[in-house]
C-alpha cells in the first residue's frame, strides 16, 4: 500500500468534511495526485471542488510559482482587443520559470458577459488574473482549469423564476447578529447552499465594515443576508470563490 504524505492525508480529510466527497470518489485520487506533484493545499485555498471537478485558484498558482522559484511574470494589455467603453479587456501574460527560459505565454479576456455579477466593474482585473493563470498553468503543466477562468454559470434571469422572500421582521439588538429572524434566515442560507459558516462570518464582517459581527447594526446584517441570498441564487460558484478568499482569516 502506497504511503501518503501528511499533506495528502490532510487534504483528504478536508475534502471529505468540506465537500462530503465519498472515499471511493475519483476526485480523491485526482486530489492525491495534485497534492503529491504540486503540493496544493485545500486548507489554504489552493484548490476548489465545483460541479464535481477540481479547480486551481489564483492564490494556489502563485504559491506554486514561489515554490518553483519563478523568475518573473510579465503582463501587458492587448490594445486591439480592449474596449474600455464596453468594459472589455484582454491581457497577455508571460511566465519565466528560469533565467534561461524564453517564457510561457497565456491570454485572458473579460467583459460583463463572461464574469460573475459579483465582479462587474472589475473586468480589467479579472482579465489580467485569467491571463496570469493561463500562463502559470502552461509553465508548470497544470492540467485543470483555474476557477477565475470560468465565466458566470448563472442562468439568464429570463429563463428562471426568481424566488423572492418576504421581508423578515427583526427583533433584537446588535449583540444578537440582528435578531432571531435574521439569524435564522442566515443559518437557513448556509444550510441550503452548503456554505462554510466560518467563511460566511468573515465575509459578513468585511461586508459590514466592522471589526466584529457583533458591532454591525441591524440594517447592516439585514443587508448582508439579502446580499448573500442574492449571490447564492444567481451564481453560487462565484460566491464560493468569494468565501474561499477568506480561508485562513480569523473572525470573532
Amino acid at each position: 500500500m502506497r504511503l501518503r504524505t501528511n499533506l495528502q492525508r490532510r487534504n483528504l480529510r478536508v475534502a471529505r468534511s468540506r465537500w462530503g466527497i465519498g472515499r471511493d470518489h475519483i476526485a480523491l485520487q485526482v486530489l492525491e495526485m495534485y497534492s503529491q506533484e504540486y503540493r496544493f493545499s485545500l486548507s489554504t485555498g489552493d484548490l476548489l471542488f465545483l460541479n464535481q471537478n477540481w479547480y486551481v485558484t489564483h492564490a494556489g498558482l502563485l504559491r506554486l510559482s514561489r515554490r518553483r522559484h519563478c523568475r518573473g511574470i510579465e503582463v501587458n494589455a492587448v490594445p486591439e482587443l480592449c474596449n474600455t467603453s464596453l468594459n472589455r479587456y484582454a491581457f497577455r501574460a508571460t511566465v519565466y520559470t528560469s533565467s534561461a527560459c524564453k517564457g510561457f505565454s497565456g491570454y485572458g479576456d473579460a467583459d460583463p458577459s463572461n464574469v460573475s455579477l459579483l465582479v462587474h466593474g472589475a473586468e480589467m482585473r479579472v482579465a489580467e488574473t485569467r491571463a496570469v493563470n493561463r500562463a502559470l498553468r502552461k509553465a508548470y503543466g497544470i492540467g485543470i482549469c483555474s476557477v477565475e477562468e470560468i465565466g458566470s454559470l448563472a442562468e439568464p434571469a429570463s429563463s428562471r423564476e426568481t424566488k423572492k422572500l418576504p421581508p423578515q421582521p427583526v427583533n433584537g439588538k446588535n449583540g444578537n447578529y440582528g435578531g432571531p429572524k435574521v439569524r435564522d434566515r442566515l443559518c437557513q442560507l448556509i444550510r441550503q447552499h452548503q456554505l462554510d459558516a466560518n467563511l460566511v462570518k468573515s465575509y459578513a464582517v468585511d461586508f459590514c465594515g466592522t471589526r466584529t459581527l457583533r458591532e454591525a447594526s441591524r440594517e447592516q446584517v439585514e443587508g448582508f443576508v439579502a446580499h448573500l441570498a442574492d449571490c447564492a441564487e444567481k451564481d453560487r460558484n462565484a460566491l464560493l470563490c468569494q468565501l474561499n478568499s477568506y480561508l485562513g482569516s480569523k473572525s470573532e
